[in-house]
């Protein structure tokens, strides 16, 4: 593998390694920075075929709502590989359900990296 190559593998991991870190903080001007301005979000909720967030306001006033809606939400990462300009996190989310029991979701997330800046990212959960 060409060392060209193996920096964008790596830039792609780092940026999500990054988001995740400022995701357990709940820091969202931090996660904002991380993104680019047409930066697109396809979450995995609602079932079945989520929800689309188009530009970094949408994005971050989504997350800001996951965050009070959620506030003690964290999430582990279980895996985590590079393939060239895109990153696959295998995480799992811990938070409350409405009754305040611990619950704990899994899913994956695909980042696509553009300019050392998150493009786009696909949420996906286990039903």
């Amino acid at each position: 593998m060409s060392p060209i190559r193996m920096v964008k593998i790596e830039s792609a991991s780092r940026l999500a390694l990054d988001l995740n870190k400022a995701f357990n903080l709940h820091d969202v001007e931090g996660m904002s920075k991380l993104i680019i301005d047409d930066c697109v979000l396809d979450d995995h909720s609602p079932a079945p075929d989520g929800s689309l967030y188009s530009g970094k306001d949408a994005i971050v006033r989504y997350w800001r709502d996951l965050f009070v809606r959620s506030p003690q939400i964290r999430q582990e990462i279980e895996d985590i590989f590079g393939m060239g300009d895109r990153c696959v996190m295998r995480w799992r989310s811990l938070l409350l359900d409405e009754d305040g029991k611990a619950i704990h979701r899994r899913g994956i997330d695909i980042y696509e990296v553009r300019s050392n800046t998150i493009s786009r990212i696909w949420s996906y959960v286990k039903g």
